[in-house]
């Protein structure tokens, strides 16, 4: 909160576009208009400039080299819940539907009206504040690196398989919290899966064996019989 007689902070929007020119019209103008812009020019120096510092907004480019940006959606919702928009030439109506059920929040095509744009920002930094979370959670040994999808424990790298990462990340984000078996299920493997609790307990048992001192006695990764599973640090 800013004192009385102070400007309130800028918010921190993070443009990811690979055409020079496009991010920086976009930095200049956003900027003028009273936002503090950072550009990044791929994917991966998206998250990386979100795990180092808070981003208030992210505007996103889906043509990306390296990782497509539905990729990037995918990778911040992981740890973070900060708004997007993604802005792309992209028209169909199936590239939408990807990015918004990725985790998107709002689409603007390519070409757009400033505007239009510095419109769905404003309604953006409008929303109820959220919490700020940390890309990285450090619990004694084990240490979880949300944004570079990196598990230590004792100092030596784990390694997870796609799925036993996708379930630990989704229960460190909503660390000492209560995750129903429905909502993991749903959330990894999608919602024809959300009575398969097999799958469950088998994933389950992996991620102890690797990441707990004593399996049998976890420290960190809790069952809650017949309800679901909570991650406490």
């Amino acid at each position: 909160m800013s004192r009385p007689g102070e400007r309130p902070a800028a918010a921190a929007v993070l443009v990811v576009e690979d055409e020079p020119q496009i991010a920086r019209a976009l930095q200049i103008n956003l900027r003028v208009h009273g936002y503090e812009a950072v550009t990044a020019p791929s994917g991966e120096a998206a998250l990386a400039v979100a795990a180092e510092r808070r981003m208030d907004i992210v505007i996103l480019d889906l043509g990306l080299p390296g990782m497509d940006g539905v990729d990037v959606i995918r990778r911040l919702r992981e740890w973070t819940d900060v708004p997007i928009i993604v802005l792309s030439a992209r028209h169909g109506s199936e590239d939408k539907v990807e990015a918004l059920d990725a985790g998107a929040d709002d689409y603007v095509t390519k070409p757009f009206g400033l505007e239009e744009l510095l419109a769905r920002l404003r309604a953006a930094a409008r929303r109820v504040p959220r919490t700020e979370e940390a890309p990285r959670v450090e619990t004694g040994e084990l240490s979880v690196d949300l944004a570079a999808r990196r598990v230590t424990r004792s100092g030596q790298e784990v390694r997870l398989t796609p799925t036993e990462w996708s379930i630990l990340a989704l229960l460190v984000r909503r660390q000492g919290e209560l995750v129903t078996q429905r909502e993991v299920l749903t959330q990894v493997w999608g919602p024809a899966y959300a009575k398969e609790t097999q799958y469950l307990r088998v994933y389950l048992a992996q991620l102890r064996r690797k990441l707990e001192e004593d399996p049998a006695h976890p420290r960190h990764l809790h069952t809650e019989a017949g309800m679901g599973y909570r991650f406490d640090p």
